[in-house]
């Protein structure tokens, strides 16, 4: 699949540039835009692994609900990690913590950052806005990366003037405990940068896996397809739905069906992923939008969130 992309030149200003492209950057402060459930992850795993942290969101109240999330997420981990050593895992928790700071100033931030990553709302517009800004501040060497599991890098890249200096990082959630990460290059990210976002995953404890600026990656393009499929096997009525469910999980082992797993991840954001790769490409049958889906999204039955999706839960 071919992708639009907009000419790339950028004049090499100083030796400071050259210098820039020529090394691999081993990245020790870390900027992380956005502090939901995935942006706190990101963050958590990056203090805990050593690095200089700030994680950045539009108010104190949500970045305070961040911290005390990514510090009951560190006791969870203490009780497995040191189960017998309670003084280990006490330092262990202060240690990570004291990597750790909050923003709700980006601009002011990433002026001594080393990588940002966005994990902020899934939209393009959303999205490009914020790095064009930051674009504007942050050092010539600073990589930028996206957290996106349906948008395309190179896109998103488009809207800065560092598109060699641009990939995606798609962590999984929950974070402290997946531990994959798909890192994204695009036709215009640099090898170098590739190198530093692979070490980096590495860093967090991660075990990171390559993929091109293809809809959905690796995970996301056999998942999505597959959970969409499920759904038009029962509207079709070649099977019920509990039924698809349990023939998934004792056919095939996995640890969910999917019905199960679609209203887990949201109805909406299923229906936002399958919209938006229609868009790319209305002609494949794989990406084609279910009547059923779109009627819950609708309803407002998005999945456990609402308390109701495909399944009605307490």
């Amino acid at each position: 699949m071919a992708f639009a992309t907009r000419p790339f030149v950028r004049a090499a200003s100083s030796a400071t540039a050259v210098t820039a492209a020529a090394k691999k950057l081993i990245v020790k402060h870390v900027t992380v835009i956005g502090g939901g459930l995935m942006g706190a992850g990101i963050a958590q795993v990056a203090a805990a692994s050593g690095h200089t942290v700030v994680l950045v969101d539009q108010s104190d109240e949500i970045l305070k609900k961040s911290t005390k999330g990514i510090e009951e997420s560190l006791k969870r981990v203490t009780k497995k990690k040191f189960a017998d050593k309670p003084e280990a895992g006490a330092e262990f928790v202060e240690k990570t913590l004291k990597n750790l700071t909050t923003s709700t100033d980006a601009v002011a931030v990433v002026h001594s950052t080393d990588l940002v990553i966005e994990a902020i709302v899934e939209n393009q517009e959303i999205k490009n806005e914020l790095f064009k800004r930051l674009d504007k501040f942050a050092p010539e060497h600073t990589i930028f990366a996206s957290n996106t599991s349906s948008l395309q890098i190179t896109q998103l890249a488009n809207s800065t003037t560092r598109q060699d200096r641009f990939g995606g990082l798609h962590f999984f959630n929950p974070v402290p405990m997946m531990k994959l990460v798909e890192v994204i290059k695009t036709p215009m990210t640099s090898q170098k940068t590739y190198e530093s976002l692979m070490d980096f995953s590495k860093a967090v404890g991660k075990s990171p896996v390559s993929c091109k600026d293809t809809p959905g990656f690796i995970v996301n393009r056999l998942l999505v397809p597959y959970m969409m499929e499920a759904v038009r096997l029962f509207e079709r009525g070649d099977a019920s739905k509990e039924d698809i469910d349990v023939a998934m999980k004792l056919g095939a082992g996995y640890p969910m069906g999917p019905f199960e797993l679609l209203d887990y991840v949201g109805l909406d954001t299923s229906k936002y992923i399958i919209d938006g790769w229609h868009a790319l490409e209305p002609n494949n049958p794989l990406f084609q939008p279910s009547p059923l889906l779109d009627k819950l999204v609708e309803e407002k039955k998005l999945g456990r969130k609402t308390g109701e999706g495909f399944y009605k839960y307490k």
